[in-house]
């Protein structure tokens, strides 16, 4: 049994993703291809467009076999919290041989080398990168720097490092070299549009997910068909129609009410919430119309949008800097939890009760009962996380919000 492990977000789940899934199975020969994905929130700071019951359906009707939830506290986090995260979570459950992302790249050995020296952090290299922090350079762009002046024959690789999967997939590689892990990394190399790219190309039926966001927002004059699997496609038209879809904005009423309850205690114990960045908090709040507007009030030429709202969404979710240190404590995931599968994959499940180090959840109920005390406690959090996004949704179609314990696992 050869098993694919891939690390997804689905926001939403389209043809780059149908790619990635099948040219995975062809690479690796694979028999199963097991997904991790973000729950009801995401990497930048944000809830995700639509639940992850709908996500993880989207994913199996187009080709993955198992769909596990990485946690909110890895999902909305910084890439290498991200990839941690979901690098253990595959790594315990004991049966994946390969994990599969994409890049721009589209080659292991350049970022296998960049993950190396990361890894080991020689002396030199964190000095140079202290320093260049201090001169007021982003994270990124003072590991850019830092990286070449320790070693000026990686100069010309560096400039892969200004991409934004391939930033990701570094993190993945450090992930695995850092658990010592036996599975083996593999790359593709992302086709048509790039990560960011905000419009829908005319010459493609490839997309990016930020660009289907931003036809869904636009209104019903947004026409994305051609960049979703049909099953998809069909799935988010119904979500789009019954008013469930969500972004930031339908937050703000939640947020400003969060900060303003903590004005004056300030906001560092929160994870990556520097006190520089508190204070602007707090200063600015009375100019707080909306969450997507604040985040845009809050940026400094240092201090970008994506981490503002990364940020913000650690205050309302009270993702504090103790609660990651836990974590830490305890390997980083205690459990894995099943958001939907394939009836034909039960042997897949099987094979990961038989070799998985962590409890498999399936039934939440039963799991509430043995996994709240420590390090349990992170299942605790999750369902309060997913109650705030589902009270938002309610109040948004102005229907009774769905209950995290009855929703039941998706099968197709």
């Amino acid at each position: 049994m050869v098993i694919n492990g891939i690390v997804a977000e689905y926001n939403p789940f389209h043809n780059g993703h149908v790619y990635h899934i099948n040219r995975s199975k062809e690479i690796t020969n694979a028999d199963y291809t097991i997904v991790v994905m973000s729950g009801n929130f995401v990497q930048r700071g944000a809830p995700a467009i639509v639940d992850k019951h709908v996500r993880a359906k989207m994913a199996l009707e187009s080709g993955a076999d198992l769909v596990l939830e990485l946690p909110s506290c890895y999902s909305v986090s910084s890439a290498e919290y991200f990839a941690k995260g979901a690098v253990t979570l595959l790594d315990k459950i004991g049966v994946v041989d390969y994990l599969s992302f994409g890049s721009e790249i589209g080659s292991i050995e350049p970022l296998q080398k960049f993950a190396k020296i990361l890894v080991r952090e020689p002396d030199e290299y964190k000095e140079y990168l202290q320093r260049y922090l201090r001169d007021g350079m982003t994270f990124p762009l003072a590991r850019y720097n830092a990286l070449i002046h320790y070693d000026p024959s990686l100069f010309d690789d560096a400039k892969l490092l200004e991409s934004a999967n391939n930033i990701l997939g570094l993190e993945y590689l450090k992930a695995l070299i850092s658990r010592d892990s036996k599975i083996k990394p593999i790359t593709i190399t992302r086709k048509g549009s790039q990560y960011h790219d905000r419009f829908l190309s005319e010459r493609s039926n490839q997309a990016s997910a930020q660009a289907i966001r931003e036809a869904i927002l636009a209104g019903p004059n947004g026409d994305f068909s051609a960049f979703l699997p049909e099953s998809a496609y069909s799935l988010l038209k119904e979500e789009i129609a019954s008013n469930r879809t969500l972004n930031l904005d339908d937050f703000s009423g939640m947020l400003y009410y969060k900060l303003l309850l903590e004005k004056d205690k300030g906001f560092t114990s929160y994870l990556d919430v520097t006190q520089e960045l508190s204070d602007r908090i707090v200063n600015k709040l009375n100019e707080f119309t909306s969450a997507k507007q604040f985040a845009d009030l809050l940026k400094t030429r240092d201090r970008t949008y994506t981490r503002i709202t990364r940020c913000l969404m650690h205050i309302l979710l009270d993702l504090t800097e103790n609660t990651m240190e836990t974590y830490s404590m305890v390997d980083y995931i205690p459990y894995a939890r099943v958001l939907g599968f394939k009836k034909e994959s039960e042997k897949l499940l099987t094979e990961i009760k038989l070799k998985s180090s962590i409890p498999l959840i399936t039934n939440l109920t039963n799991a509430k009962n043995e996994l709240y005390a420590e390090p349990g406690s992170m299942l605790k959090n999750e369902i309060r996380v997913n109650e705030i996004y589902l009270a938002a949704q309610s109040i948004k179609t102005e229907i009774p919000a769905r209950n995290e314990f009855s929703t039941p696992i998706v099968i197709v």
